[in-house]
């Protein structure tokens, strides 16, 4: 077990190193690359990765708290059962990604790319996910209760169940939903029908 607090690192290459069981504390790092690390169970809080490649890393169990992951690439990575809250993920892409299990609570998920990821039957309310790729999604019984869901994608995506009330889905093109069994209220029901043409008085 290592702990790093408030480094800063940038263009640092720490593909393949053994990073397991490490806790980071208001570290930066900027440009840098972690592809194929081993980064079980690893915890992070206030820290800063900005730009930084995890391609093929293992993160399955690990814990983050109130960190930034901006404009990351996690291709491939392995986040079984890891924990993100209150991170701010913004433009990062998770496509490949393993995902199973993960937790999501609060936090900034805007511009980030999470196609064909499962997310089925999470507790997913009030996270911001704004203009969010979930092309190909798997969203069923997940509970997205007041989400910022403006102008994110959902095309093919699955939200058979899910639970959408409360949530913004502003700039949705909500014709290419296939909202059965979801949970809607009244205003979103009022949005599918002016998004279908019928006058709503």
């Amino acid at each position: 077990m290592y702990q790093y607090k408030d480094q800063e690192y940038e263009s640092v290459h720490f593909d393949g190193h053994d990073l397991r069981y490490g806790e980071l504390v208001r570290c930066i790092f900027k440009q840098c690359t972690f592809m194929n690390a081993s980064m079980e169970e690893i915890e992070t809080s206030s820290c800063r990765f900005i730009e930084c490649d995890f391609r093929g890393a293992s993160l399955n169990g690990s814990f983050h708290t109130e960190s930034a992951f901006e404009n990351c690439t996690f291709n491939g990575a392995n986040l079984f059962v890891s924990k993100f809250t209150s991170c701010k993920m913004t433009g990062s892409d998770f496509s490949g990604a393993q995902m199973d299990g993960v937790t999501l609570i609060q936090g900034d998920w805007s511009y980030t790319n999470l196609r064909h990821t499962k997310l089925g039957k999470q507790d997913l309310r009030g996270i911001r996910f704004y203009e969010t790729d979930f092309s190909d999604t798997d969203l069923g019984k997940a509970d997205l209760r007041d989400c910022d869901m403006t102008r994110a994608t959902l095309s093919r995506a699955k939200l058979l169940g899910a639970d959408l009330r409360g949530a913004n889905l502003e700039g949705i093109d909500l014709k290419s939903l296939d909202v059965k069994g979801a949970r809607i209220d009244r205003e979103q029901a009022i949005l599918f029908m002016r998004s279908y043409g019928a006058k709503v008085d």
